[in-house]
């Protein structure tokens, strides 16, 4: 691969490693934050409590589709009587930062890696969702450490960095069954790195490919329990509309998230100020732009990403956009890589698009910093957390668990298994 073709002078590099530090302790400081509740990690509490405390059967709990390998951490935290807002986050700042350190690992030998660190803390959807109870740092964590492992069996050509790499891409899916998309990339990216040689490792390791082969042929079969029939069972529903309208509204609003992530501003923050639908278009447009950009950065020679890096790109993108749902953290777990991928881009070739680029960091960084700000300021302020955080949805429940009652003679709604939650582990 090319050294970076973003280079950054001695100064502005130290600056820039002064501005990790200076995140690292805004993430740490989440950790002081209350317990920033979601939809799905209601979810992940009440299976939780479901296998720990037992449940009804043919609860929502006992039948819920996530798959356990989240829980399994909430149980250890449980177990181990730190189970909390405090704890919760920091696991969660510790995943990311070890991610950092395998994508680093990864691709250091090709330029300076600072930047890709400083895009990453910076990115407003992970500034918010690494203070939630919620897989996508764990999926970070398990799938960078995945393919660090292949990399280094790409360089050593030792048998058990692969066997690593197979057995962490299987604490993927179980962390995330979206993860299944890592195991193509390491098949494939075998073949394809060692195609001269796979005569000659087959012969050698016979045993050992015989068990990746029996692990392999184990997933399939126990692909319930892991909890993959369970998510294809979800696009029924979106199906029955028509299979246009499923690919549209799909398309529409994964490239709303993709634009979102590189603007890095949700998109509600800019709507409102652009005339009718020519903001929701605009963010579509973008989002497809900027998903040509990363195909095409993803698979060009000049940019000499590693193969199994880019199937597994490729593997998760198409998940991605035939998941029936919005949310900007579908894209947090490949973050990192979407950053390396973005900045083979050779901005320096000429002299308008190198002017763009340095407009565009300074404003992705300036968001980041609001992102930031706004998240402690918010964090620190119990009445205004209440109020904003979720817009607002779980109001009540935080004013019962903060104040005692809601403080709104309006309240009609009241979550008492969400109150139960705040109670017990904030």
């Amino acid at each position: 691969m090319q050294p970076s073709t973003y280079p950054v002078n001695n100064n502005v590099n130290n600056l820039f490693k002064l501005a990790i530090l200076a995140m690292g302790i805004v993430y740490i400081a989440g950790c002081f934050t209350p317990l920033h509740i979601h939809f799905d990690s209601i979810r992940y509490y009440n299976i939780k409590d479901c296998i720990q405390y037992g449940c009804p059967a043919h609860s929502f709990a006992a039948t819920d589709y996530l798959p356990y390998g989240y829980t399994a951490l909430l149980i250890t935290l449980s177990k181990l009587g730190i189970l909390g807002a405090f704890s919760i986050t920091l696991v969660n700042c510790l995943y990311v930062f070890a991610a950092l350190f395998f994508v680093k690992k990864i691709f250091e030998q090709y330029g300076n890696t600072t930047l890709i660190i400083l895009l990453v803390l910076f990115n407003w959807v992970l500034i918010k969702f690494v203070t939630h109870p919620l897989s996508e740092m764990q999926y970070i964590f398990f799938s960078c450490a995945s393919l660090y492992c292949f990399h280094l069996f790409t360089k050593q050509k030792h048998f058990l960095y692969l066997g690593l790499s197979f057995i962490l891409c299987i604490l993927t899916i179980l962390t995330r069954t979206v993860g299944i998309s890592l195991l193509p990339a390491l098949f494939l990216g075998v073949a394809w790195e060692y195609r001269d040689e796979l005569t000659r490792i087959i012969k050698k390791n016979k045993t050992a490919l015989i068990i990746l082969l029996l692990a392999g042929v184990g997933a399939v079969f126990f692909a319930r329990q892991l909890k993959i029939m369970d998510y294809t069972n979800l696009l029924k529903g979106p199906l029955e509309k028509g299979v246009g309208n499923f690919v549209g509204e799909n398309l529409r609003n994964h490239f709303t998230e993709l634009t979102e992530v590189f603007l890095n501003i949700p998109s509600n923050k800019v709507l409102t100020y652009l005339p009718g639908s020519a903001g929701t278009w605009l963010f579509i447009i973008l989002g497809v732009l900027f998903f040509a950009w990363l195909m095409y950065n993803t698979f060009s020679r000049r940019s000499q990403i590693p193969v199994y890096i880019r199937i597994y790109l490729l593997f998760y993108s198409i998940i991605i956009l035939n998941w029936p749902y919005y949310d900007p953290r579908f894209w947090v777990p490949v973050l990192p890589l979407i950053v390396v991928v973005i900045l083979r881009t050779p901005f320096n070739s000429r002299p308008l698009l190198k002017l763009f680029s340095r407009a565009y960091l300074a404003l992705y960084i300036a968001l980041g910093l609001f992102a930031a700000a706004y998240s402690l300021y918010v964090g620190f302020n119990k009445e205004r957390f209440a109020k904003s955080h979720a817009k607002g949805v779980y109001r009540n429940e935080y004013e019962i668990h903060f104040f005692g009652k809601p403080q709104t003679d309006t309240a009609t709604h009241i979550d008492n298994n969400v109150v139960e939650i705040l109670n017990k582990y904030d």
